[in-house]
Order: C-alpha cells, then sequence, then structure tokens
C-alpha cells in the first residue's frame, strides 16, 4: 500500500505535524529521550493487546500473499514469524522504527511467483540468499539514500499499481468459484454460482463499509468481521474452503541446481530487482511509519534493512521469503495500541501458531480471502492518486510503468520504463538546453550524490 494516504491522513488529524517546504514535513522532536524500542514495561499491556490484534489481521494476508506468490502456504508463515523474531532483536541494539510491523509485502508477491515460475521452488532459496546478500551491501554502505533518487517514487507506484491488478485478478476467480460437484455441465451461471457471486459482493461491499468507519480508530475490525462472519456462513451454505498442504518445514543450505550458466546471470539480475523494490518499499513505509508514531519518534531506514536483510537471509535457510514492515500491518499495529517493538514479539508468536497448527486455517472461505486481496490489490491501484502532485509527466510513466508491469511483467516493466524515463530526459537535455552527453552523465551524477546526502 502506498505511503502517500498515511500521510495525508496522519497530517490531518495530527497538528504537531507543520510543513517546511515541499514536500519535506517536519516531525517535531520528542521532548523526552525516546526509551528502548524492544520493550518499555509501561506500554507492555498496551504491545501485548495490539500485538494479538495486528498478528490475527496478518494470517490472512500472509496465506493471500503467500499464494500470490506460489509460495507453500506454511512457509509464508514461518518467513514472518522469523522476520519477526529477529525485527524483535534488532530494536534492541539498532532500531529502525519503533511499531513497524514485519511480514512478506503483497508487492512483492507476483514477482517472486515469477521467480518460482522460472527458476523453480527449489532454487527460490538461493535467490533469496542472493537478494538478502545485495541488500546486506546496500545496508553496509547506505546506498538506499542513492537508490530513492536513482528510481523515482511514481515509477515504484506504478509498478506497485501493476502488481496490485495482478493480485485482483489471480483473487477474483474465488469470488465465483463452487465446490467440487456443484458446477452446471450445460451453464456457466447457476443458482449456485448466482448465490456465491452475491455473497462475495455483499461481503465486498461490508468489507469497504467497515474500513472507511473504521480506518482511522481500529482497522482490525473489518478483517476480523468478514473473516468471521464468513466462518459461520460455511456452517450454513456450502462454498469453497482454503485447502492446503502440511509442507514440512526443513533447514537446507540455499544451493541451487542450474544447467545452465545464463539462468544464474538472470537470477543476479532478477535478485537485484527484488533487493531494490524491498528497499524502496521499506524506505517509504518508514516515511509513514515515522508520521503515525505516537510519540514521533525518527525512524532510521538503514537500521531497517538491517533487520530485513538478517530475516531475508536465514529465511533463505528453510526456503522462505522476502520480508519488510508492511504499511498496513504497521498501521493496525499503532492504531491496536503498539508503542514498541514488544508487539512485533506477540505479532510472531500469534503467526507461529498458525505456522504449526495450519488445519485451522481450513476453516476459511476462500471467498473472505478473495475479498482481502482483491480490496489490497485495489488499494495499490490507487496509489496511482498520489502520483498527481509530481505532475503530468509523472502520472503518464507511472501508468505506463504499471501497464507494462501487468503485460510483460514486474522485472522487464521496470527496466522498460526506467529506460524510457531516461531516454526522455537526455531528448530534453540535447535538444533543450544544448548539452553534450559527457555533461549530461556528469550532471546526473552530481545530482544523485547531491540529493542521496538528503535521505535519511
Amino acid at each position: 500500500m502506498a505511503t502517500y494516504e498515511v500521510e495525508r491522513e496522519i497530517e490531518s488529524q495530527d497538528p504537531g505535524l507543520s510543513t517546511t517546504d515541499g514536500d519535506q514535513t517536519a516531525v517535531t522532536a520528542p521532548s523526552t529521550p525516546p526509551g528502548s524500542a524492544a520493550f518499555q514495561a509501561h506500554y507492555a499491556g498496551r504491545d501485548m493487546a495490539a500485538g494479538l490484534i495486528a498478528g490475527s489481521m496478518a494470517i490472512p494476508l500472509t496465506v493471500g500473499i503467500a499464494m500470490m506468490s506460489e509460495y507453500p502456504i506454511k512457509v509464508g508463515l514461518a518467513t514472518v514469524a522469523f522476520a519477526c523474531l529477529i525485527g524483535w532483536i534488532n530494536a534492541w541494539f539498532k532500531p529502525g522504527n519503533y511499531i513497524g510491523c514485519p511480514g512478506i509485502a503483497a508487492g512483492l508477491a507476483p514477482v517472486l511467483a515469477v521467480g518460482v515460475a522460472t527458476f523453480g521452488l527449489e532454487n527460490m532459496a538461493f535467490a533469496i540468499f542472493l537478494t538478502a546478500t545485495i541488500q546486506a551491501i546496500i545496508w553496509r554502505f547506505n546506498w538506499q539514500r542513492y537508490i530513492l533518487v536513482a528510481v523515482p517514487v511514481y515509477l515504484v507506484e506504478g509498478l506497485l499499481a501493476g502488481v496490485g491488478l495482478k493480485i485482483a485478478l489471480k483473487f477474483l476467480t474465488f469470488t465465483y468459484e463452487l465446490p467440487p460437484g456443484m458446477e452446471a455441465a450445460d451453464s456457466f451461471l447457476n443458482g449456485a454460482r448466482i448465490q456465491i457471486i452475491l455473497i462475495s459482493l455483499v461481503g465486498y461491499g461490508l468489507f469497504v463499509y467497515l474500513f472507511l468507519r473504521f480506518k482511522n480508530t481500529q482497522p482490525a475490525i473489518p478483517y476480523f468481521v468478514i473473516i468471521a462472519a464468513g466462518t459461520v456462513l460455511a456452517q450454513f451454505v456450502s462454498v469453497p474452503m482454503l485447502s492446503m498442504e502440511d509442507t514440512e518445514l526443513k533447514l537446507a543450505w540455499p544451493i541451487p541446481h542450474f544447467e545452465s550458466p545464463l539462468m544464474v546471470l538472470y537470477m543476479v539480475g532478477f535478485a537485484v530487482m527484488l533487493a531494490m523494490i524491498d528497499v524502496i518499499e521499506q524506505v517509504m513505509s518508514n516515511a509513514a511509519i515515522e508520521k503515525i508514531d505516537p510519540l514521533k519518534r525518527k525512524c532510521n531506514s538503514n537500521n531497517s534493512l538491517l533487520a530485513i536483510w538478517i530475516a531475508n537471509m536465514g529465511s533463505s535457510f528453510f526456503g522462505g521469503m522476502t520480508n519488510l514492515d508492511g504499511l498496513a500491518k504497521s498501521t493496525t499495529n499503532r492504531l491496536a495500541g503498539a508503542y514498541t517493538k514488544f508487539s512485533v514479539l506477540i505479532i510472531g508468536c500469534v503467526v507461529t501458531f498458525f505456522t504449526f497448527n495450519t488445519y485451522a486455517l481450513e476453516y476459511l472461505p476462500k471467498f473472505a480471502l478473495a475479498i482481502i486481496m482483491i480490496f489490497s490489490g485495489w488499494k495499490m491501484i490507487e496509489g496511482l492518486v498520489h502520483v498527481t502532485h509530481h505532475g503530468p509527466y509523472a502520472m503518464i510513466l507511472a501508468i505506463l510503468c504499471g501497464v507494462l508491469v501487468f503485460k510483460v511483467g514486474i522485472f522487464e516493466g521496470l527496466l522498460i520504463a526506467m529506460a524510457v524515463h531516461g531516454i526522455v530526459h537526455y531528448m530534453v537535455y540535447v535538444n533543450i538546453e544544448k548539452l553534450p552527453g559527457s555533461m549530461i552523465v556528469k550532471r546526473y551524477i552530481d545530482d544523485l550524490k547531491r540529493h542521496g546526502s538528503d535521505v535519511s
């Protein structure tokens, strides 16, 4: 989900936030020392309650994203549980943010699915290991500040919009899927299918209403209601239910098995793209998490990257996925009352329970999961609206990037959009400002150094 929406909402609610210049928002410094990011005794009760709420919300989101990524659901849950543990431990020494909630990112789900289809699930552990290694290098030299300048935010929004469309269409089939034996041989539409379509429409309308009603107070309510209502309804109406294999979790070295050296090179490029998107999303999320922090504590994005690459590298040893402090779950964590990362440890405990008791997820109807994931996809598409303040050029390029990502793939789409962006700027400099090619390259490098030093 894009950061702009949360930024606008929080700024409109909190008079303590003041704008300094342009898009930069000044955050009032706390009048007292922030204390430990990992645990503070006087906030322990609030953090426990917040962790239980945010952890319950994380379950259906994790299930949906794992399915979209073509990963076993149990592996997705294990990734979140492990990332929560690493995030909490890291908060004792190098806190990145104070209320961010780790999880597998919806924006990376189709990217991982492409990786699974291209390299095979058995080789994805090595891809995640490479991704973590690249992120470790970015963290070591604090290159995230340059990446944010080199890859415009509006291109990332366009990429996420294309991904959101993929997610929405992927789960749309769940809204009219029928249980085995209820299909009509001579007609697509029969009484049973019309019934499940109506149930899905009513459920989606209820979810949107509850989200709009409680998004600023208790954003977990629509998730609880749609899951509870779907589970109860499934006891009286025959609807497709979630099913999964009880995948064995085992430790193994992330060693690839490729016959072609070219495939290894392609995987390196794939890992670079995965690492960059993960880094950009985390830094964007931190910008919003900082604004919704109840104590207005500053975020350190490079410290967040430390927790991310450690968790990613660790998860590669059990076939896990990529992670980051997602904005949707972090917002829920904050509004549920979290003040420190102790809530993240509780979230990890909740997710761990379902990791080793996956049979409990079989009570979740598919249409309820589809409602949650279609809404998540829509919110990613809606992020394009927030590109408008960058101007018409940014909006056109963001839409182009989204279309390319949807039609030709995430990796290729982003590269083509960046190439178009570079060509347009080159033509403007050559034909309007009459600059030679060497001067254009020098100006770009100088701008990268100058603006990169301004990014924390």
